[in-house]
């Protein structure tokens, strides 16, 4: 049964961002600081656009915590949109100013975003409704409340982060990385390239996208590290975590493809060569020499680390344009341009450990329950002990 529930709700150009988190135990610490830490880390990277020179981007809490303590009930943030007060004549929610909306009003879709679907959906003609949700910044919520699944993935020992592994064709032949090289990621780099050697060359080539009018994609990679054996489900399909991660990770803005351990390499191999080979000592335990599987088998989590690496599309809002159709008279028009990114892949990979940080907390209060965060540790220590102990027990 689902514990953790995340709603968001606000406007890219609104008055702000509001996030309402259910489902965290009683007595959990909250900590501003690092919450605070993870919505500068979403700020951060080259090739990112004006909005970001604009925005301080603050998490206020709003209820739920008391004292620097969790409830047990939601918990709700609020996230203030400064760049509102350029757009309140557009962005009202009761009444706006019909010749600036007309003015900023979207009518010719851009190939790759949700303008078109969005428009055809909900029957709107002008794209402005559908891209305001549909923005990426809608993000910087979810990266608050994937803070607060981080403090209480902390208690157990789990820890996230993440890296660049590739920009556009800029290390697209490196190997999966490990923890290791996860850790040696330095987020005031410009681009937090996993392989720093590479960093150097990935500016290079942002800043002559940005001279063509054009957006880069490429890869991250998340990984949690000392993540509890058992979490997930193999009985059910909608249970098994593999698939509950992926879904959560492919939710990131202009994530099109989502890769679990080494999948691409063993999917062109032999079974031989795919399976991390099981072995067992009484001082260590459960032992694997490799980790090809991503810390996944079956649907539940192994011991391993979890690995994770999202390939990102390049953003669809290029100055430059794209061929599409002006809606009004529905003949050939260039798609227009919104005010963008070149490259968004260091923001992507902290909304990246978000997302798997609310799933895996999720998982974990499946597995281990309590309604307070000493029952939740209780609990997870004496299913610890069970598993140290097994098969003998």
């Amino acid at each position: 049964m689902k514990r953790l529930r995340l709603t968001t709700a606000g406007e890219s150009h609104g008055p702000g961002l509001t996030a309402v988190l259910s489902g965290l135990p009683a007595g959990l610490p909250v900590d501003k600081e690092k919450i605070a830490l993870d919505m500068r880390r979403r700020m951060h990277g080259y090739g990112r656009g004006h909005r970001m020179q604009i925005e301080q981007d603050e998490a206020i809490i709003r209820g739920g915590v008391r004292d620097g303590q969790t409830l047990g009930s939601p918990v709700a943030f609020w996230i203030e949109n400064r760049d509102f007060k350029n757009w309140s004549t557009v962005m009202d929610a009761y009444e706006v100013d019909p010749v600036q909306a007309e003015k900023k009003r979207l009518k010719s879709p851009r190939p790759g975003h949700a303008d078109l679907a969005g428009g055809l959906k909900y029957l709107r003609r002008d794209l402005r409704d559908v891209l305001e949700r549909a923005s990426a910044r809608e993000s910087a919520a979810r990266v608050a409340a994937g803070a607060l699944a981080k403090l209480l993935l902390a208690h157990l020992g789990v820890e996230i982060r993440s890296g660049v592994r590739f920009l556009g064709a800029i290390g697209v032949d490196r190997p999966v990385p490990s923890w290791d090289d996860i850790q040696l990621v330095d987020d005031s780099s410009p681009l937090r390239a996993i392989h720093r050697d590479l960093e150097e060359r990935m500016v290079e080539l942002v800043d002559q996208a940005k001279k063509d009018g054009d957006t880069l994609g490429g890869a991250v990679t998340v990984i949690a590290h000392n993540v509890p054996v058992g979490l997930g489900s193999y009985v059910h399909w909608d249970e098994k975590l593999d698939g509950r991660l992926a879904r959560a990770l492919m939710s990131v803005p202009a994530v099109k493809a989502i890769e679990i351990g080494a999948a691409i390499t063993a999917s062109a191999g032999l079974g031989s060569s795919a399976h991390d080979a099981i072995g067992y000592s009484p001082e260590s335990g459960w032992q694997r020499p490799t980790n090809r599987a991503g810390g996944l088998e079956g649907g539940v989590t192994n011991g391993e680390d979890i690995v994770i690496t999202a390939y990102k599309k390049p953003i669809s809002t290029l100055r430059k344009g794209l061929p599409s159709v002006d809606l009004d008279t529905l003949e050939p028009h260039r798609s227009q341009y919104e005010r963008s990114d070149v490259t968004a892949l260091p923001a992507a990979g902290v909304i990246a450990e978000a997302m798997m940080a609310l799933v895996l907390a999720d998982a974990a209060l499946e597995k281990f329950g309590g309604d307070s965060l000493e029952e939740v540790l209780v609990h997870f220590e004496a299913s610890c002990d069970l598993q140290r102990r097994w098969p003998a027990s």
